[in-house]
This record gives structure tokens, sequence and C-alpha cells, in this order.
């Protein structure tokens, strides 16, 4: 009987090896395969897919080549900003593949095909999906679902950006605002000038302003999260760039275990957050009218099917991605204005004077800023050259049609932004050129192809607060020119990088004028 058993035992682990052996090699050789040669047939350049590493010596080398040292003082940032798509595209063309180890990765960087696929009308793209569990833990809100899911979310959302909920909002950005104007002038108070890395102290405020709109406190109660999330976007870019090894999570390295903790503390400080905010509308204590209340409200809303509303679990990872996403990408933004404006003080001091005399000394309202149309017209020139998310990422559920070549299913799509918006046979001659004159009469008529143009990306999963965004960036700007001029530091080197979104990488050292 012992000898049956045994011998039992011995073909089941040869037949589970054998299954793991095609398992592995099916998954890690034969689809990566299938797909290269799908893809060459249809007539797409790139490089071939190399076993389980794809391009990631090569990317590494590139982004190590082009990140260590700066650039001179001009726009042309391409280069530089995203150095490997750069070297794809110039090698191979406007349609190339690349390899995320065995994800294969097709560039396209037509404004066309960008917009034909990023509509979605056949539903046949959806979003990147994230197999990296490590890259997971960051926020899996709306921007990464699809289909009922997303609809579901999109449509519990939607309403805390309602233009009316928006000039609701404007007091509380005006006062965040205000604290960092006054903060900067107690700095400037000696000598009336004062040197500083505006970069930390925008995020600060972009950090404040979303804490009091989304979530009715202040920077202080959310700066811990700030704080948190900003050591685990370090600890995801690090394992995005590199071959992740199922079940290696489970493996308790001093990394791994610092990315759970992180985790477990993130979710800790806003369930208590959460927490307290139910407890205030049950008490009639705080409205339900942000982000937040929103959220929760649609858990309480009796009238809809129960399964219409969200999971705290759910509630958990859209206040992730909102603290996340609506202080960064508008921090970066404000970043850049600063320091363009500061190399180009002519459109500095035409700003400032359109502020001067569309709102004075007072503090913006919604309809001055509806006035503002110089400063509009730099934000937008800003978007263009410094888009905060240089690229748009999806992926392909089904063989789809993009433009002449036919893309397989299980194939990512990855839509180069910043290489659109600086492609001069869209944009003219002066593509690499600081114009704001562009935009005088709209975004429709700024290029050759009026839809060249995706700071925000593009189709129904457009970003969500980008009213809000602009909102926001015109009130700061618009205050930071009633009260300062600025130049950039001596010590100011410009450098361009992507992580995640695109920023100085040596900081944004600005020399502030007391008005």
């Amino acid at each position: 009987m012992e000898g049956l058993l045994s011998s039992f035992l011995m073909m089941f682990s040869s037949s589970l090896l054998v299954f793991c052996v095609f398992r592995a090699a099916y998954t890690l050789w034969w689809i990566p395969m299938k797909l290269d040669k799908e893809l060459k047939q249809e007539g797409i350049k790139g490089s071939p897919y190399r076993l389980l590493i794809g391009d990631y010596r090569e990317l590494g080398r590139s982004m190590k080549e082009g990140w260590s040292k700066p650039m001179d003082l001009n726009h042309q940032i391409v280069p530089r900003a995203i150095p490997f798509l750069h070297e794809a595209l110039q090698k191979h063309g406007k349609i190339s593949v690349l390899w995320i180890g065995t994800q294969p990765r097709v560039i396209v960087s037509d404004p066309e095909l960008m917009k034909v696929v990023l509509s979605n009308k056949l539903g046949h793209i959806e979003q990147t999906r994230i197999t990296n569990p490590f890259i997971k833990l960051l926020a899996m809100g709306v921007s990464t679902m699809d289909g009922d899911k997303w609809a579901k979310h999109r449509r519990i959302i939607n309403p805390a950006f309602h233009l009316e909920k928006l000039k609701g909002m404007i007091p509380a950005i005006s006062t965040s605002c205000n604290e960092l104007i006054k903060r900067w002038e107690e700095f400037t108070l000696p000598q009336g000038s004062y040197e500083l890395d505006v970069s930390p102290e925008l995020q600060n405020l972009t950090g404040d302003v979303i804490s009091r709109t989304a979530f009715s406190s202040n920077y202080k109660e959310g700066q811990r999260i700030f704080q948190l999330q900003k050591e685990q976007i370090a600890l995801m870019i690090e394992a995005a760039y590199n071959i992740y090894v199922p079940g290696f999570k489970f493996i308790p390295t001093r990394k791994n275990k610092r990315r759970m903790y992180l985790d477990k503390e993130i979710k800790a400080i806003l369930r208590d957050l959460i927490h307290k905010k139910e407890q205030g509308m049950k008490n009639g204590e705080s409205s339900n009218d942000d982000l937040l209340g929103l959220l929760l409200q649609s858990n309480s809303n009796n009238s809809t099917p129960k399964d219409s509303g969200l999971t705290i679990e759910e509630v958990i990872e859209e206040c992730k991605l909102f603290y996340f996403a609506g202080q960064e990408t508008t921090a970066v933004l404000l970043t850049w204005t600063l320091i363009v404006l500061s190399m180009h003080p002519r459109w500095q001091e035409q700003a400032r004077e359109e502020v001067l005399h569309v709102c004075g000394k007072n503090s913006p309202n919604i309809e001055s800023i509806n006035h503002l149309k110089i400063v509009t017209m730099i934000l937008y020139e800003v978007l263009r050259l410094y888009p905060p998310v240089p690229a748009v990422y999806r992926h392909t559920r089904v063989r789809t049609q993009v433009g002449d070549k036919s893309i397989p299913p299980g194939v990512e799509l990855l839509f180069p932004t910043i290489l659109i918006h600086h492609d001069p046979h869209t944009w003219g001659s002066d593509a690499q050129e600081f114009n704001p004159e562009r935009f005088s009469d709209g975004i429709s008529k700024a290029s050759n192809d009026e839809l060249a143009f995706f700071p925000f990306g593009w189709g129904p999963k457009i970003c969500v607060g980008m009213n809000f965004a602009m909102i926001e960036a015109k009130m700061a700007m618009s205050m930071i020119l009633q009260h300062f001029s600025f130049e950039l530091s001596p010590l100011y080197t410009h450098a361009p990088f992507t992580l995640i979104t695109l920023q100085p990488q040596h900081g944004a050292q600005i020399i502030l004028h007391r008005l």
C-alpha cells in the first residue's frame, strides 16, 4: 500500500512539474513570440522579444544616460524626458514596438489614432492591465477600471466636479493660496527677496487644496498620507522597472515589508478619516457634498439598488487616487509654469499686468478667472511643452484596428502625449518654443490638428478633475503674480525627467522678489 502511495505521489509530482514547465514555457515564450510575429507581420518595427527581460536592460541604460546630465535652458525636452521612447521612435518610426518583460508595448505617436483609440467607440480597448502587485499598492481607483465598474465609480464621482460644486470650492482654494502667499512673504521680509525650491512648496499647496475641497480637512491632516504615498511611489517605480517574479511579494525582504507597512498605514489613516466623516454626516456636523461625502453617500442611499454604492475598500482606493493625482499633477503644472515664466520674463510681466487689471489686489473669484485670457494661454502652453503625464496607456481586449494596423489582443498601446505636443508637423516650426500666442483663439485653432492637445487625456475617460485643476492653477498663479516677481536661481539646473509625472530632477530653485 505504501509503495502504491509513494508511486502515486511521484507520478503526481512529475505531472505537476511537467505542467509548471509547460505553463512557464507557454507564458514566457510561446505567447510573446506569437505576438511578436503578428506585430512584425503588420509591419510594426521594433526590438525582438528577449526571453523574460524584453527591453529592460536597454530601458535602464537609456534612462541612466539620458538623466545623467542637465540640458541647456530650452524647451527641447523630449530626448531627456523620455529617452528610451525617443530613441525607439527615431529608430523604428511613428508606430513601433518595445518589450516590457513579456509584455509588448506598441508606441503610437499619431494624434488622430490616439483620438480614435481613446474614444473607444467599439469597446475593444481597456485600461492598461496592472499585473505587478507592488504597483497596485499605489491606488486602484476609477482611473484603473473599465466597463460597468468604471461607469459606476465615474457616476458617483462626477457630481463633485460639476461647475456649481467647483464654484463652491473657490473659497477653500483661496484660503490655501493665501497661506502660501503669507509664508512666502515671511521668507522675503528681511531683504525683499528669497531663494527657495518651489517644487515642495507647490506640492504642499496642492495637497492642502485637495484635502480641503475633496475631504473637508486641511493639509496637516493629510500630510502623513502624502509622506507615505511619496515613499510608496519611489518603491513602486523601482518595482516597475524590474522584472516581477510571481510570488515574490510574499518574500519578506526589507523593501517588501516596507511596501506592505506603507499600504497598511495609509489605509488605516484613511479608514479613520472615513469613520470621522461618517460620524460627522450622521450628526449633521459635516457636509456630504465634497468627494468623500459623495463616495460615502452612495452607500447610504436606500433608493438605489444595493450594489450601486461603493464598499469601504473601494472608497479607500478612490481616496488614495485623489490624494495622489489631485496633488501631484497640478503641483508639477504650477512648478513648470514658474520655471518657464522665469525663463520668459516678458510673458511673466504680461500675465501680471492682466491679473492686476482684472483682479487688482483682490483674490480671484470665478468671474475674474474666466477673464484671464493671457494666464490661460500661458498655462495651456506649459501643458503643451511640459504635460504632467507624458504618456497614456491602454490595452487591447480583442483584435483591434489602429489605423492600417491590426493589433492582436493582449498588447499594450502607448501614446506619448509629450511627443505629439512637440511635433513640428502639428504645431509648426516653433513647436519647441514657448509661444502662448498660439492659443489666442482657443485650443482648436492652436495647431494644424484640432485634436493634438491631450494634457488631460481624451474621450470618455478624460481626467475627471480637469476643470478643477485649471481653476486651481489659475487662482494660484494669479495670486503669486499679484505679490511676487520671480527669476531662476543660479542653482537651478534644467533637467526634466519622468517619475510617473514630468518633474524637475534637481528641484525648481527660484528667487522670489516681493512686490
